[in-house]
């Protein structure tokens, strides 16, 4: 893994699952790393533990559904660390579960809200600081539901669809001034998020088990991994790319 030190580094969801992964990787390979999340209490832990280890982190409560508390948060890694480099837009929340006729209006609002709409505010305000710097790099979560799609996900679909379009009209926008943006498309990933699913649809981690061809779930560092890698320089080239970090499933 290349080095990230001296980085300026937003990751959204940071607090639980693949986001505290992320950030903790960054950490390591000595990135300032603002962590942005609304579940307050791990979110502090998170940022406090990473002090602790010698890095250098901050968390800033943000509902990314909130255009204002996003540009605020975009601000405010400006001005810790005086620019921003790179950003991982990684917050979200899961499917109900239920077929597409079963969603209500007010839950496909808040799926969109929440998984589709805040990444493009985040992208907004992450574009317009790297602009500043001279260019950056932005990784956003899609979803292996944007390769393929399984029945009872229309709500989280359509967002996770979204996301890869947003990507690419980023990176094709902003390649001439050197922000490249890609996506990465988890699987079945071992995260609280998952473990929340299982308890409202019981059975649901053994059969995303049996659809990944590796025969297991991810783990969240493991798509952390790539996630940091896309904002490093070792991937210098890479731009408008949906990276599937799912164990085959989509093949």
């Amino acid at each position: 893994m290349p080095s990230l030190k001296g980085k300026s580094i937003i990751i959204t969801g940071g607090a639980s699952g693949i986001g505290r992964a992320s950030a903790l990787l960054a950490a390591i390979h000595g990135a300032n790393v603002t962590i942005a999340d609304v579940d307050d209490r791990p979110g502090q832990a998170l940022a406090e533990e990473i002090v602790t280890l010698g890095g250098n982190a901050r968390y800033v409560h943000t509902d990314v559904s909130d255009e204002l508390q996003v540009r605020a948060l975009v601000d405010t890694a400006m001005d810790l660390y005086g620019r921003l480099d790179g950003a991982f837009n990684n917050a979200g929340v899961p499917p109900v579960g239920v077929p597409l006729a079963e969603i209500t209006s007010a839950q496909f609002r808040h799926m969109i809200a929440v998984n589709l709409t805040a990444v493009f505010y985040c992208m907004k305000y992450e574009i317009l600081a790297m602009s500043k710097g001279g260019g950056g790099a932005i990784t956003n979560t899609s979803s292996s539901a944007a390769a393929t799609m399984l029945a009872n996900m229309a709500d989280y679909g359509a967002a996770k669809y979204g996301v890869v379009g947003l990507t690419k009209a980023g990176a094709i926008d902003y390649a001439a001034k050197g922000i490249r943006v890609n996506a990465i498309l988890p699987g079945a990933i071992s995260t609280p998020m998952l473990l929340n699913t299982e308890k409202r649809h019981p059975g649901m981690r053994d059969f995303l088990v049996s659809e990944q061809p590796i025969g297991r779930l991810g783990e969240p560092q493991e798509v952390a991994a790539v996630a940091i890698f896309l904002l490093s320089d070792a991937a210098s080239l890479m731009t408008g790319a949906a990276v599937s970090v799912d164990g085959g499933y989509t093949v």
